[in-house]
C-alpha cells in the first residue's frame, strides 16, 4: 500500500492536470476545434529557432563524454558564470558563478531550497492567490504554509495582514512575480514594503527570514512593466528562475537559483543547496540543457503573441459583462465567478466546452483562472461559447 502522505496527495491531486486530461477526453468526443481548453499553462509559442539549432550544434561539437557526463552538483562553472554575467548586465548586480546553482526547473529549485532551509514546523508565508504546488513543496520538508488572504481587486499583498502573521516560527516568504494565477506584477513599491517589514521582523525575532522570488514568468510582461530584482532590496533574498516559459521549454526542466553574497551564512547555504540537489535525486540539472542555455541567454519567445491573445480575451470577456483582472504579465487571466462559486461556475463553463481552473486551487476562491497560452484561433472560436455562458449566468 502507498504511504499515508501520498494517499492524501492522491485525494488532492492537481485540479489543473485533471482539467487538462478532461479536455483531451472531450476533444475526442466533440472535436478539438469545439473544445476550449484554458486549463494548463503549456506554452503554445514555439521555442526560438536558435534553441533547436543550438542543440544540434552542441551535440555535433562537444565531446559526448563531457556533454553527457556528470559535473558539479551545482552545474557547469562556465554556464553559471555566463548566467551571472547576463544578470549583472540586465539588473546592475555583481554576481559570479558562485552565486548560481543550476536546478531542474523552478520546481526543482524550490524543493532544493526548502530542503536546505526548512526545519520541522518552520512557517512559510504565501500571498493568495498562489501556485497551488507551493503547499506540497513546503509540506515535503515538514514546513507549515501560512496564507495571506487574497486582496481584490488589485491582488497586491496585504501588508498589514503580512505584518501580523510573521512569527518566531517564520522561516521564509515566497512571492511569484509576475503572478500565477492573476497576471499581476508586484511593483517596486510593494517589494520595498515587504522588505521593510522583513527587516523589522528579523530584528524583532533575532533570526533570519528568507524572501524567495519564484520568477518563471519574469520575461512575460506587457506595456513595459518592470519586475523588480529582489536581491537589490533585501539581503536574505533568493531568486528562483526557469526557462520553461521564457524560452517555451517546460518539458526540458532547466532553471537556476540565485544566492547573493549578502545572504546569511552564504558559504554554507550554497554548499547545502548543492548537496540537496544530489540527495533529492536530481544529482545535477540536465547537462545538454545547461550548455544550451549558455548560448541562448539573449533569446526570447514572441511576447506579442501572448499580448495579442490577452487583448482579445480580456476585451471580449469584459464586453460580455465578466469581471476580470487585466494581466500585466504571465499568460493567465483571473476572472470573477458571477455566482461567487468558482467550482460551480467551472462546471457550468464545461457544459459549454470551456475548461477553466477554479480559483480555490490557488486559494483564490470566487475566481477562475484562464491560461491564454493557446492559439489565437482557439480564443476566437471560444467567444460564442462564453456568450452562452454569460447568458446562462444572467449577466447579459
Amino acid at each position: 500500500m502507498i504511504s499515508n502522505s501520498m494517499q492524501e496527495m492522491l485525494k488532492g491531486s492537481s485540479v489543473i492536470r485533471a482539467m487538462f486530461e478532461e479536455g483531451q477526453k472531450m476533444e475526442k468526443i466533440y472535436g478539438k476545434e469545439n473544445v476550449f481548453d484554458f486549463s494548463l499553462g503549456n506554452p503554445n509559442v514555439k521555442a526560438p529557432k536558435k534553441v533547436n539549432d543550438t542543440i544540434k550544434q552542441i551535440v555535433d561539437d562537444i565531446d559526448s563524454v563531457e556533454l553527457h557526463g556528470y559535473m558539479l552538483n551545482s552545474g557547469f562553472v562556465d554556464v553559471r558564470e555566463a548566467i551571472a554575467k547576463s544578470i549583472n548586465k540586465r539588473f546592475g548586480t555583481n554576481f559570479d558563478f558562485n552565486n548560481i546553482v543550476m536546478t531542474v526547473g523552478a520546481a526543482g529549485g524550490l524543493n532544493v531550497l526548502f530542503k536546505t532551509i526548512l526545519n520541522k514546523n518552520d512557517e512559510v508565508i504565501v500571498f493568495a492567490p498562489y501556485f497551488g504546488e507551493y503547499r506540497n513543496y513546503i509540506k515535503n520538508y515538514d514546513g507549515v504554509v501560512v496564507e495571506i488572504k487574497q486582496n481584490p481587486p488589485t491582488f497586491m499583498p496585504n501588508i498589514d495582514e503580512f505584518k501580523k502573521k510573521i512569527t518566531k516560527n517564520t522561516k521564509a516568504v515566497i512571492i511569484n512575480n509576475p503572478n500565477n494565477p492573476t497576471g499581476v506584477v508586484y511593483p517596486e513599491s510593494v517589494v520595498k514594503d515587504i522588505a521593510k517589514v522583513l527587516n523589522e521582523k528579523q530584528k524583532e525575532f533575532n533570526k533570519d527570514i528568507y524572501l524567495i522570488s519564484d520568477e518563471p514568468y519574469r520575461e512575460l510582461v506587457y506595456e513595459n512593466e518592470e519586475v523588480p530584482y529582489l536581491t537589490k532590496y533585501y539581503n536574505n533574498s533568493i531568486v528562483g528562475y526557469s526557462y520553461s516559459k521564457s524560452l517555451s521549454l517546460p518539458g526540458e526542466r532547466i532553471g537556476y537559483l540565485v544566492v547573493p553574497n549578502e545572504v546569511s551564512d552564504f558559504e554554507n547555504m550554497v554548499q547545502a543547496l548543492s548537496i540537496a540537489t544530489r540527495i533529492l535525486g536530481f544529482v545535477n540539472a540536465p547537462s545538454l540543457q545547461q550548455k544550451l542555455i549558455m548560448q541562448c541567454l539573449d533569446e526570447k519567445v514572441d511576447i506579442d503573441y501572448y499580448k495579442k491573445n490577452r487583448d482579445l480575451l480580456y476585451s471580449s470577456l469584459t464586453k460580455l459583462g465578466f469581471e476580470c483582472v487585466e494581466p500585466k504579465g504571465a499568460f493567465y487571466l483571473f476572472m470573477k465567478a458571477p455566482n461567487g462559486d468558482d467550482k460551480e461556475f467551472s462546471r457550468l463553463a464545461k457544459e459549454e466546452h470551456i475548461l477553466l481552473v477554479p480559483g480555490s486551487s490557488f486559494s483564490g476562491e470566487g475566481y477562475v483562472r484562464l491560461a491564454y497560452c493557446v492559439s489565437y484561433e482557439t480564443i476566437q472560436r471560444s467567444i460564442p461559447a462564453f456568450e452562452k455562458l454569460a447568458k446562462k449566468m444572467g449577466i447579459i
